[in-house]
């Protein structure tokens, strides 16, 4: 069936019309994908289709709180320079009234194929979910074909974000699920023709983490090969915090390990995150054009009750993550800011060699708040080093052997902080924008990744010491990419 256009004119007029007021939010981003007005979470549909990249998100363009969700759509030629284009999918049909959820896209016959949730509730207020498939030849207009997979017997609605991939022959999807027990997994289908899916079985759950078990759902479930391991993502819901981990409200990692489709198995290990951040959610990944595996994430998590981001009173919230490169190494994830945003530095810049002891060097917030810095460590000797931006510290403590990083709550009633254990400190590559920041530790071993909303041009940056330490330090002024649109509907 055709797609229905009404409520999608009628979500980019209200863009067209909250521009002006939106645009003059000192906080946009200026290199980062963020809403266009209402609130942005979890991308989707991330693939390489005739020639150009798609990253379809979550979007509510009526308000920045959760809603009946459309599919935003932003198009790239380079994966720096993005133009967002007319929505994908609305809310239009029986089996999405109530939000078009997340998903995945694939390329088959030079169509662009996306698997996404049809969330519908009963007139009892009852949770209904189908997997559902929409196709586009020239990838700006989309048909809707409808449910394609129903809800299986042994599971809750909580069944969602299909990710469909191809592998020995086969289309595979993997989707995120709940059992009638209440414990989280991830299940596998398997198709010859994309609309025909066979259920496999359930390929790895809380029930594989014993009595403990992990969560009591995983969303946003995203498997493929990296080096000699199976990756599964997930974002699992329901983790208790554990010292440093587990320390946001719903949590984003992986597995490793090797997956036999014959028997639907996954031998795996354990669950690790992927960034130590407060901001870090949904990631999903693709293969780039040249075989790079790039993965980009939300860059924001739930919160209680409504949102307490001050761009809201601008009619905003939420961004994306820079887009960032895995490797699998030493039995780890690391993951490395794409090379493509080397491009956005200019020739101003500085260079600059630093020694320390026991004191602070304290320099000016450069290039209005937006630019990459890095620091690669010479000698050290130190128990304790901090590089402070306005309110926000990053500090690693030798003794401890721990990474900190501090922010000011939303609500501006005192600090908040997230950890991680890292062995030795030895570079630092820092990507700060007007309010984001996003952290690289030891060249990707560990990342964190947060929203602060420092006042522009009122800071500083602050290195501080115990101990003597002396390192290279190199900024960059970036330029800005503000996101151009395509009004045209």
């Amino acid at each position: 069936m055709n797609q229905s256009t009404s409520l999608i004119t009628k979500a980019w007029n209200y863009m067209k019309d909250h521009q002006e007021h939106v645009t003059a939010d000192p906080y946009r981003l200026h290199y980062h994908l963020m809403a266009p007005v209402g609130l942005l979470n979890d991308p989707n549909g991330f693939v390489f289709f005739q020639g150009r990249y798609h990253l379809f998100f979550q979007w509510n363009p009526f308000e920045t709180n959760h809603g009946k969700k459309f599919w935003g759509h932003y198009i790239s030629d380079d994966l720096i320079h993005w133009k967002l284009t007319t929505p994908a999918l609305a809310p239009d049909q029986w089996y999405d009234k109530d939000g078009c959820y997340s998903g995945s896209a694939i390329v088959n016959d030079d169509k662009l194929y996306i698997f996404y949730t049809g969330n519908v509730k009963n007139k009892h207020g009852d949770r209904e979910s189908y997997q559902c498939l929409a196709i586009s030849k020239d990838g700006h207009h989309f048909y809707k074909e409808g449910p394609i997979i129903h809800l299986p017997d042994g599971y809750t609605p909580h069944f969602r974000d299909p990710k469909v991939f191809y592998k020995n022959n086969s289309w595979y999807m993997v989707v995120g699920a709940q059992t009638q027990n209440l414990e989280s997994a991830v299940v596998l289908y398997a198709s010859k023709d994309l609309r025909q899916w066979t259920f496999q079985g359930k390929l790895a759950g809380s029930a594989d983490f014993g009595t403990e078990g992990l969560g009591y759902m995983w969303e946003c479930p995203d498997l493929f090969e990296l080096g000699d391991s199976d990756i599964l993502i997930i974002s699992p819901q329901g983790l208790e915090p554990n010292g440093y981990y587990f320390n946001n409200i719903y949590q984003a990692g992986y597995l490793s390990g090797s997956v036999d489709y014959a028997s639907v198995s996954y031998e795996h290990g354990e669950f690790n995150e992927l960034d130590r951040g407060f901001d870090f959610y949904a990631p999903q990944t693709t293969e780039a054009s040249d075989g790079r595996r790039l993965l980009i994430a939300w860059m924001g998590n739930a919160e209680d009750g409504e949102t307490q981001h001050p761009t809201a009173k601008y009619d905003w919230v939420h961004a994306l993550t820079v887009p960032r490169t895995l490797e699998y190494k030493d039995g780890k994830i690391r993951q490395h800011p794409i090379e493509e945003l080397t491009k956005l530095r200019t020739s101003d810049c500085s260079h600059l060699h630093v020694t320390l002891k026991d004191e602070e060097k304290k320099l000016k917030y450069p290039y209005d708040n937006t630019f990459e810095l890095q620091l690669s460590i010479e000698e050290w000797s130190a128990s304790r080093f901090q590089i402070m931006f306005g309110t926000t510290t990053f500090t690693y403590d030798e003794t401890t052997r721990t990474c900190t990083l501090e922010r000011m709550r939303f609500d501006q009633k005192g600090i908040e902080k997230r950890h991680c254990h890292l062995s030795a400190l030895s570079h630092i590559q820092v990507y700060k924008d007007t309010s984001s920041v996003e952290v690289f530790l030891n060249k990707g071993e560990e990342t964190f990744s947060a929203r602060i909303f420092d006042k522009a041009n009122e800071g500083h940056i602050t290195f501080r010491t115990e101990g003597h330490i002396a390192f290279k330090a190199h900024q960059w002024k970036l330029k800005t990419c503000v996101n151009s649109v395509d009004f045209a509907i």
